[in-house]
């Protein structure tokens, strides 16, 4: 662990540069993705990636170049890059960065049990081929997959005025798929992967479920092509945290980064129906809406010390019961804007610059069990873990569908139905929410692959959430 980092030091106090300031973000990544698909293992995907991206501000225009040549001579010749890109842009600034203020800090931060040895590659075969065998032999399994990619992220920042920060991060991501197919209808039941990712050690995989679950998994796929259609109309929808994650992902997250409020995403990734005047004053949820932007739960798949321009993160409300506080912006886009915002400046690699992301975006618990969200329910469904979404480019009017569902009438769940889907607008959804699940509802999931930007990139993004209960949502079934 921060093997290079004395070489580093050494070669970036040599670097020559006729900036009032400079900067280094050096990004080493390994990762390894393992699968298991009908008790035949696939072979392993394996790759590391390692580079440096130099950033200049020179007369308050700021530039910058990425390489893979890590030598003195290949940081000095990026470095000179970046130098001839902010002269050469110097009559076409919008900005002058002469006196936004520059990370200091010198600091260390580690995900949790990151000295601890992960299984080997044999192991790791061995316990998904393990749960693969658990599979049911029944001719409507048609295909299963057990999955578990593993990330090794090493980072280190230093610039002209004396910061020094390195962080080493391991991502988890275990998974479970079964689909089930009758010779009309296929449906399938997963766990894990594109919903549940953490930092950590072998402990996440333990954390995630999928031990032990390959048998339930298989059942509720099987119940699901048995199970009648959903049906359409206004119902109470309890969403468990498995789907909140993506509902608070597209419907509060992205429409919070503060750039693209700003306009800078318009052409890619959207714009957003938050206005810079709704800050302080929107109501955009009910009064039991509380939601952080918070990077110290250690084990969430986007907790960091230090974002990538090297400010301190620390958790703060974007929400409080109810009204819109603060957004999703980083350094960059405060000083524009003279908005505070939160350490959310990230870059998905060494060749991309930091922009506007989400990281850790958790809605806080509330006060009620399980028992007694269903208990207040007379006419509603449960949904759980997301198969498909849609969303404008303003991030307001959405439908979003489900794996699983289940109705609840009188304050009992009932059968299962399948294809659950809903639909609804952001902030009058929002408003909707009537009930919130205490801590023992609450669980820290995350996703590996929001995508923004351009040139695109895709980033970790945490969401942790307890289940919620929203009254009298739209939904309807696979046939509507």
């Amino acid at each position: 662990m921060f093997d290079f980092s004395a070489h580093l030091k050494q070669r970036f106090a040599a670097l020559r540069s006729g900036a009032q300031f400079f900067s280094l973000r050096y990004v080493k990544q390994t990762s390894q993705h393992l699968s298991v698909r009908k008790n035949i293992a696939e072979p392993p995907q394996l790759s590391t990636d390692e580079g440096a991206m130099l950033t200049v501000r020179v007369n308050g225009v700021e530039a910058y170049a990425a390489t893979n040549d890590i030598s003195q001579r290949g940081l000095q010749a990026a470095l000179e890059r970046a130098e001839n890109q902010a002269r050469m842009l110097a009559s076409h600034a919008l900005l002058d960065l002469s006196d936004q203020p520059v990370a200091t800090s010198c600091a260390d931060y580690l995900s949790p049990n990151l000295n601890s040895a992960f299984p080997s590659l044999s192991d790791c075969y061995a316990l998904l081929g393990s749960e693969s065998a658990n599979v049911p032999h029944d001719e409507r399994l048609v295909n299963w997959q057990v999955s578990l990619g593993l990330e090794n992220v090493e980072q280190i920042y230093l610039n002209s005025a004396g910061a020094q920060i390195r962080q080493a991060h391991r991502f988890v991501f275990p998974g479970l798929s079964v689909t089930a197919y009758d010779g009309q209808d296929s449906q399938t039941r997963s766990l894990g992967r594109e919903n549940f990712g953490q930092q950590g050690g072998a402990e996440v995989i333990d954390a995630c479920g999928i031990i032990g679950a390959a048998r339930q998994v298989a059942d509720q796929a099987l119940q699901l092509i048995m199970a009648p259609n959903t049906p359409t109309g206004p119902r109470d929808l309890l969403l468990l945290p498995d789907q909140m994650i993506l509902q608070i992902h597209e419907s509060i997250g992205h429409p919070l980064e503060l750039d693209r409020i700003l306009g800078d995403e318009r052409n890619y990734a959207g714009t957003s129906f938050v206005n810079v005047s709704d800050f302080g004053s929107l109501q955009y949820g009910s009064s039991l809406l509380n939601v952080t932007f918070n990077p110290d739960i250690p084990e969430q798949l986007a907790s960091y010390g230090y974002d990538d321009d090297g400010t301190p993160a620390s958790k703060q409300f974007l929400i409080r019961d109810g009204i819109l506080e603060r957004p999703l912006g980083g350094a960059l886009s405060q000083y524009r804007s003279g908005m505070e915002g939160v350490a959310n400046s990230r870059a998905c690699s060494w060749n991309r610059a930091p922009i506007d992301r989400m990281a850790n975006l958790n809605i806080e618990p509330g006060d009620q069990s399980m028992e007694q969200l269903v208990s207040g329910i007379e006419h509603g469904i449960l949904m759980s873990t997301n198969r498909s979404w849609s969303i404008d480019d303003a991030r307001n009017k959405f439908q979003f569908g489900c794996e699983w569902g289940q109705l609840i009438e009188n304050g009992e769940i009932k059968g299962v139905v399948k294809n659950p889907n809903y639909r609804a607008i952001s902030a009058q959804f929002w408003r909707s929410l009537s009930a919130v699940g205490d801590a023992s509802t609450f669980k820290v999931l995350g996703t590996p692959n929001c995508g923004k930007g351009e040139p695109n990139q895709v980033v970790r993004v945490g969401h942790a959430s307890p289940a919620c209960v929203f009254a009298n949502v739209d939904v309807f079934g696979g046939d509507a």
